[in-house]
């Protein structure tokens, strides 16, 4: 059975005591549900994340980094490595966020290079990926969607697939307010799904746990998440409100 997972993407919002009391309430909010085979994860920011950490101890809470650099260490001002997320008690970051692709100019060779630092180091990674409106618009998002994970992932042993959680995240849905329909999801993750397959094989495709992330909220989450290959969400807005995110997570 697939770990289900709920993974709120913080992006640059809350202070450490936002941050903490964030936490607080979450703990509060799902400390009777039983959670079978799900993980609830947070992302703040780098800054909070050592607070985070302690705020999360002894709870369902795992907290996770938003990104990391691929280098050990050297002349890269403001960036984070993977011994230093360690370090506080970091074990699972997200990379290839469409933000980060857009705004940071992340290419797909830079975060294969990611992606190994973070098998050499022994963490875990929240992959994501997702096609354009032009793309969807032009019917060629699957090309899109399937480039991206090839270039990024394809280079890696079957056995690396253990320590990888993939997020497709349509862009054009992301904090818009759009969301792709249930259907359009799993059409979109069962492909996904066959394309491993066929790199690998049936039992590496049918175990990675692949997370929709885009609009996600309270009244559609349900919804998408009982499509067979949709193994829960990536949220973004929704994660910073604990009712909602709560919600969301009783949805899975």
């Amino acid at each position: 059975m697939r770990t289900k997972v709920v993974a709120g993407n913080w992006k640059m919002n809350n202070d450490k005591k936002e941050s903490k009391q964030l936490i607080k309430d979450l703990k509060k909010s799902i400390k009777k549900e039983k959670l079978k085979n799900t993980r609830v994860i947070v992302a703040p920011t780098f800054v909070n994340l050592s607070s985070s950490v302690k705020a999360a101890k002894k709870s369902k809470i795992e907290v996770v980094a938003q990104n990391m650099h691929q280098a050990k260490n050297g002349a890269y001002t403001g960036e984070i490595s993977a011994n230093m997320l360690k370090a506080i008690g970091i074990e699972t970051v997200i990379l290839g966020h469409s933000e980060r692709r857009t705004y940071f100019n992340e290419t797909d060779e830079t975060l294969a290079a990611k992606v190994d630092a973070i098998l050499e180091n022994k963490l875990e990674t929240i992959f994501c990926f997702g096609e354009l409106l032009e793309d969807r618009k032009s019917d060629n998002h699957f090309a899109v969607v399937e480039s991206q994970l090839k270039n990024a992932l394809f280079h890696l042993e079957a056995d690396a697939w253990k320590s990888i959680i993939l997020a497709y995240e349509p862009v054009w849905a992301i904090g818009t307010g759009e969301t792709a329909s249930p259907e359009q999801a799993q059409e979109m993750h069962a492909f996904i799904r066959n394309i491993i397959e066929k790199q690998y094989n049936k039992e590496v495709a049918d175990g990675v746990s692949i997370l929709y992330g885009g609009s996600v909220k309270p009244a559609n989450a349900e919804e998408i998440f009982s499509k067979p290959d949709v193994d829960g969400g990536l949220i973004g807005g929704a994660a910073l409100k604990v009712e909602d995110f709560t919600a969301i997570i009783k949805a899975i």
